[in-house]
């Protein structure tokens, strides 16, 4: 299961990453008018994407490593962006509350991918 989802997740990125340099899917910085995004914010995307399908291609025991670090990173992301507000975080990359909602819950699903799903799920 964390294999499959790693590469689902940087599929998701991926395109994410693109659609925020697409006009259509992104007015006025907000992608999907709900998600607040910017240069900086679209290639963290992009990178991240890239790596989750490099590990997730890579197999089931990187797919989990990444999914622990990137867990813990997406829940400081979370929390510094609870506390910059609608600001950008450490002044570079674009937020507001619908950012920060959806990195808590980019960081539960992806701390249960690396830390609780059981072996048998992992190995799969």
């Amino acid at each position: 299961m964390v294999k499959p989802a790693a590469i689902l997740f940087g599929v998701v990125f991926l395109v994410v990453g693109i659609l925020g340099f697409v006009p259509a899917a992104t007015n006025n910085e907000m992608l999907l008018g709900i998600f607040h995004v910017n240069l900086a914010h679209n290639i963290v995307h992009l990178a991240s994407g890239a790596v989750f399908l490099l590990c997730g291609m890579a197999g089931p025991g990187p797919s989990r490593t990444f999914f622990q670090i990137f867990g813990v990173v997406y829940a400081l992301v979370a929390a510094l962006g609870f506390y910059y507000g609608d600001q950008p975080i450490l002044g570079v990359i674009a937020n507001n509350t619908a950012d920060v909602w959806l990195h808590v819950a980019l960081a539960v699903v992806m701390l249960f991918l690396g830390f609780a799903a059981s072996a048998d799920t992992a190995a799969a």
